[in-house]
């Protein structure tokens, strides 16, 4: 392996593309979402391992005072090593458990009737809002910057 080739697979450059496909809406009951990535391999790569996570960006407050949080609400993992030739083509399914995490005006919104109502009226007060995205990562050997894709989901009750 040359030295510019060496460069490029410690950047992650020309080792491995991932391509993310899960479903735009997926209910909280549900518990799981469920998907796949199809893996193209740019040059003969190793895998390591395959990661995929849910992760929550909970925004609240407005103007000056706007914070945001993330959390980790899910995790799968595939540990299985492989090894991909030049133009190979893998796809990879897999099913990501989560839990939603809630604020004390979420619960009390779920609660119904006028303490319902409360929790809704804060929650809109307090400007909270979540935005959720599932991240898939590869880990391909040699590479410093592992390859990933993200898609954007919504979560619905």
């Amino acid at each position: 392996m040359g030295f510019f080739a060496k460069i490029k697979q410690m950047l992650g450059i020309g080792t491995i593309s991932v391509k993310l496909s899960v479903p735009g809406n997926v209910k909280e009951s549900d518990g799981s979402i469920k998907g796949s990535m199809t893996l193209t391999a740019k040059s003969a790569q190793k895998v390591k391992s395959i990661e995929v996570e849910l992760e929550e960006s909970f925004t609240k407050g407005k103007g000056d005072d706007k914070t945001t949080k993330k959390f980790k609400l899910g995790n799968w993992t595939d540990n299985t090593a492989f090894e991909m030739t030049e133009g190979e083509v893998k796809t990879v399914e897999f099913n990501l458990p989560f839990q939603l995490l809630k604020s004390s005006n979420d619960e009390l919104a779920e609660s119904g009737g006028l303490m319902g109502g409360i929790g809704k009226l804060g929650k809109f007060a307090a400007g909270e809002k979540s935005e959720y995205r599932v991240i898939a990562t590869v880990d391909v050997e040699g590479a410093k910057l592992d390859p990933n894709d993200i898609a954007d989901i919504k979560i619905v009750k």
